[in-house]
């Protein structure tokens, strides 16, 4: 006799949660092949194993949906309305497991970047380049922007990790130091300064500085390295294309870290590391990789961190940077 079992919303809501991918392709495969030993052995069950599945499922959905007999099994009008549902779920439930399978391999993904403007011009782009080499599925999202704004973006969780010139306190936040560079003095090349080969601080006393803005990450590496000598700028501008066009023209000479020289590649200009006077130390600026503290980065955002480290030890040396070994 072939009877569903009434079954109020409860005990669907129940069924939905009790089903698993197991039953449903056990059910597929009767509905099917029509035969419990072929279905069973295309399932790799043992026929009792295989038999128990589908009364299982039956119980769960509290409807019966084959009707056996000793020659043919034949899915109930119920078992035949379930068939295209179930089909559906199983190619669904395989959809999302293989999805997140290559989110694990690092085959697909997304990863979202915040970097300082000129690491995201010098520094990142021959990397990222690789890295979409190496992983052609993983979609990429950058933000040149300036350090409060690298630290704001990974604190409110729209990027995943960050290249900051600042060292964020906050405690949800882990920081750790990534690289070094140091400063250089740029002047023109028939400046007196271009015969130095280690300018010191104290020589740049009574020279014309083009200096940036304050809230610019190199500014605020420089006062933070220089507390009793503030400085005190001829002009303060906001980009480091601007602050070349005016050295290049003569009106003073600028102070900035090695990885932002590219921006002043002219062969009117020279660079010269800066030194303390005394300890003929050089005058450094931090970077640091942020990332949330208190959240596993996906499959996607480690590959770009691990990429990262990896760009920085193995990638193209650059004067005046060093890398800082990651911490263990």
């Amino acid at each position: 006799m072939n009877q569903m079992t009434p079954m109020n919303q409860g005990s669907t809501d129940g069924a939905v949660a009790n089903l698993s991918a197991r039953q449903l392709a056990a059910f597929v495969a009767l509905a099917e092949l029509r035969s419990f030993t072929r279905a069973a052995a295309q399932c790799h069950l043992s026929q009792p194993a295989f038999s128990a599945l589908i009364r299982t499922l039956e119980d769960s959905l509290g409807a019966r949906l084959f009707d056996r007999t000793t020659r043919a099994v034949e899915p109930t009008v119920e078992g035949s309305l379930f068939l295209e549902p179930a089909r559906r779920l199983l190619q669904d439930m395989r959809l999302a497991t293989d999805d997140l399978r290559d989110h694990v391999a690092r085959r697909r993904g997304r990863v979202a970047l915040a970097a300082l403007p000129a690491l995201a011009a010098g520094w990142l782009p021959p990397h990222l380049a690789a890295f979409r080499r190496d992983y052609p599925g993983i979609e990429l999202d950058l933000a040149d922007v300036l350090s409060e704004s690298c630290v704001e973006r990974v604190r409110s969780g729209r990027a995943d990790l960050a290249l900051a010139a600042v060292r964020a306190t906050a405690p949800e936040l882990s920081v750790e130091p990534f690289l070094s560079d140091v400063f250089y003095l740029v002047c023109r090349r028939d400046h007196p300064l271009a015969k130095r080969r280690k300018p010191t601080l104290a020589e740049l006393a009574q020279q014309p500085l083009i200096g940036l803005a304050r809230h610019s990450s190199v500014r605020q590496a420089l006062d933070a390295a220089l507390p009793s000598q503030p400085l005190r700028p001829l002009l303060e501008l906001e980009q480091l294309s601007s602050v070349a066009g005016m050295v290049l023209a003569g009106l003073g000479v600028t102070l900035v870290p090695a990885l932002t020289l590219f921006h002043f590649d002219h062969p009117d200009l020279v660079s010269r590391p800066i030194t303390h006077a005394v300890a003929d130390e050089p005058l450094q600026r931090h970077i640091y990789l942020i990332r949330r503290r208190d959240r596993a980065l996906s499959a996607a955002a480690q590959a770009m961190a691990d990429s990262l480290w990896r760009w920085a030890a193995d990638g193209p040396k650059r004067a005046g940077v060093t890398v800082v070994p990651p911490q263990i």
